[in-house]
């Protein structure tokens, strides 16, 4: 294809994965009523933009969605998918739960004004100091992952804490192997044997309330039987009053991605439920990925251009410092520049970091990018900000939430200060 414009319908098209009401200003993509440029100009780049307004119907069609078609259920946000105080604050706000793994996020969600009896506290290897904070904290549930779990609460709890027992399924799922979760194989859970054991000595407690099971097959999953037969396999335990189905929904990354919509992950869910488990049970999901991923985008500057015979390449201000999931889970993203939206010749986007892993899309169609452009990656709202990193002494980027034509910043860009201040080392 060549260089130019092309039919508005065509442009139009690239806005499908870029959140909530995207628009085209001229020649130029918006964002939450906010213009591209004007967001480069007031916050720099690069850094991730969420809308709010997006945000928060993603999180109340989930919410209402389940209760339509279970009443005796809840959604638990996974927050590890984006863990920052004013994603806790809008989920909470939205009446979902929290599902925190580890002190930090524990910390954040309490910050936040979340209320910590809908907490779910994971982790397969929670330090006595963690579960401490979350008894202390009043977390409404800790997920018991393996027996030490138990000695530690038992040891810690003075009152009653309610638990669910965690249990693999053995369930494999179509998705990279760093974040399948459900397999015989996994760290995450106990076997069904070994789950049997835990939930008699859990029944014998004085302190610990068995309320039930918990499991989890992975994430950016895009079928739902995994789900159907984690669920048939895990009501082979009994009867209980509280299932956590996990989460691990896909998100649309791509333009040629086809992923379960939120109504069809559920119908599947519910459906699965109704055949194999009790109809008094309370339901759990915690989607993180699905629930956050595409309310996002980040914006970059272009710093460098080559092109020749054999592979041309565009070069950004970010890169593997701000998004990992393509070099450790092979993530096809997509992009257009933000300042002249439209298809163009291809081009390698790659990030500015010396390692030559550091590639953000292997091949999109640009529009004649220059030096100076903006890059608008699509779909970043999911593990990009969890995973962020210092590689080459770079800045953690700043998130940006847009709603109704304003902008504003809920966590700061990090600065070199910030990179010093840990530094015991001072001469």
């Amino acid at each position: 294809m060549s260089s130019q414009e092309g039919p508005d319908i065509e442009r139009e098209s690239l806005l499908e994965l870029f959140p909530g009401r995207a628009a085209l200003q001229g020649d130029e993509l918006v964002i939450g009523g906010v213009a591209a440029s004007a967001l480069a100009e007031q916050f720099d780049t690069p850094a991730l933009i969420i809308d709010e307004e997006a945000l928060r119907a993603r999180a109340q069609r989930y919410r209402e969605g389940f209760a339509q078609r279970w009443p005796n259920s809840r959604v638990i946000w996974a927050s590890k998918s984006l863990p920052c105080t004013a994603l806790y604050r809008v989920m909470h706000e939205q009446g979902l739960g929290i599902d925190v793994a580890g002190g930090g996020e524990l910390a954040m969600a309490l910050r936040a004004g979340a209320d910590p009896s809908t907490f779910v506290l994971h982790g397969n290897a929670k330090s006595d100091r963690e579960l401490a904070m979350a008894v202390e904290a009043g977390v409404g549930t800790v997920v018991i992952d393996n027996f030490d779990d138990i000695d530690r609460l038992e040891r810690l709890v003075r009152g009653e804490q309610a638990v669910l027992v965690r249990v693999l399924p053995s369930v494999s799922a179509d998705t990279h192997d760093a974040i399948s979760t459900g397999h015989a194989n996994s760290k995450f859970g106990l076997s069904m044997s070994d789950a049997r054991r835990a939930i008699d000595r859990l029944r014998a407690s004085d302190t610990l309330r068995l309320d039930g099971l918990h499991f989890h097959v992975g994430s950016q999953i895009l079928d739902t039987a995994p789900f159907t037969r984690a669920i048939e396999a895990v009501a082979q335990l009994g009867d209980f009053a509280v299932y956590d189905l996990g989460g691990g929904l896909g998100a649309r990354y791509t333009y040629d991605m086809r992923v379960p919509s939120i109504e069809e992950y559920l119908d599947a869910l519910v459906g699965a439920a109704r055949e194999h488990l009790p109809s008094s049970a309370r339901l759990l999901i915690e989607p993180g990925r699905s629930m956050v991923a595409e309310a996002a985008m980040t914006l970059y500057r272009v710093v460098t251009v080559k092109r020749n015979a054999q592979r041309s390449f565009v070069a950004v201000d970010g890169g593997m410092g701000d998004n990992l999931e393509v070099s450790l889970y092979g993530q096809a993203f997509d992009a257009t520049l933000a300042n002249r939206v439209g298809r163009g010749d291809s081009y390698a986007l790659v990030g500015r970091h010396c390692e030559s892993g550091d590639q953000l899309i292997e091949s999109v169609e640009l529009r004649d990018p220059v030096v100076g452009d903006l890059v608008a990656v699509a779909v970043t709202g999911a593990y990009c900000l969890t995973m962020a990193n210092n590689y080459n002494g770079a800045l953690r980027p700043p998130i940006i939430m847009v709603r109704d034509g304003h902008a504003r910043e809920v966590l700061r860009r990090e600065t070199y200060d910030d990179l010093l201040r840990r530094d015991c080392d001072v001469f």
